[in-house]
């Protein structure tokens, strides 16, 4: 058994610069949840005839926020040439959580706490998919490093498809020491390397964590010891590695399907 909560750290919550939601589903999630306080204007195409749009704008009537027709030129320097379709949302910063936030929501649930953890994930489309990956699963929350790592970025925001408006998100300085914090509060840490327990075997039941490496690198080595086991997903072709959001994917249905089995989630 994992020894009782020692301690409870409170951080600060902290934000990014980034300001713009880009894409029709993202823009209407966010307008349809909490994020919709955040948004500032919606900057729509002119000369667009679409339903979305038009959606859009009524979501924008009720809650009283400024629309601007613009050229799609305005758009496409807003989001920096991305796959705007109409739309961009300027937003107030994106707001970390905090890991007490991550176990009230587990609390709230009546669940054990299931959080995943990613070490020095860079690419913005990796850990977009993810965040959509661990909302379907029900993942209470998300821990990232605070350097040498992406964070809550417009183009996160995107790929997430509007799962980074249900998904809390930490930014820490030191992964280390938050892994030893969750293993004091009685989390059992998994992480994933190429010698381990094969995932299909692997009882992710309780309190757990779920340790992804970085594209390259996979896990640092400080981490790695805090690991309670590990857990590797076995290939036999050429390439003996996995995009970061596939084995984050397999890793938390194969989690998902042991506590659905187990009654841990409703």
């Amino acid at each position: 058994m994992k020894p009782e909560q020692t301690s409870k750290t409170t951080r600060t919550p902290q934000t990014d610069a980034s300001d713009f939601v880009i894409g029709r589903h993202a823009a209407a999630e966010t307008l349809k949840t909490e994020g919709a306080k955040r948004v500032n204007k919606i900057f729509l195409q002119e000369g667009m005839k679409a339903d979305a749009l038009y959606d859009l704008q009524k979501l924008a009537k009720n809650l009283r926020i400024p629309v601007q027709l613009a050229p799609k030129n305005k758009l496409d320097t807003l989001s920096d040439r991305g796959n705007h379709q109409g739309v961009v949302l300027a937003i107030s910063p994106f707001a970390y959580a905090t890991i007490d936030d991550l176990f009230a929501k587990a609390e709230e649930k009546k669940q054990p706490p299931f959080f995943l953890m990613l070490d020095n994930i860079e690419d913005p489309h990796n850990l977009g998919s993810i965040m959509r990956t661990a909302d379907a699963v029900g993942v209470h929350g998300i821990i990232i490093p605070k350097h040498r790592a992406v964070g809550l970025t417009s183009t996160v925001a995107k790929t997430s498809t509007g799962a980074i408006e249900h998904i809390p998100v930490v930014r820490t300085t030191n992964l280390v020491n938050t892994a030893k914090e969750l293993k004091q509060r009685g989390m059992w840490l998994f992480g994933t390397d190429m010698a381990g327990t094969d995932y299909r075997k692997w009882n992710a039941k309780g309190a757990i964590t779920i340790v992804i490496g970085n594209e390259g690198k996979g896990i640092s080595p400080l981490l790695k010891k805090e690991m309670d086991e590990i857990v590797t997903i076995p290939m036999i072709g050429h390439v003996q590695s996995l995009n970061a959001s596939v084995a984050s994917a397999l890793l938390l249905y194969r989690a998902f399907d042991v506590k659905q089995v187990a009654g841990e989630l409703s």
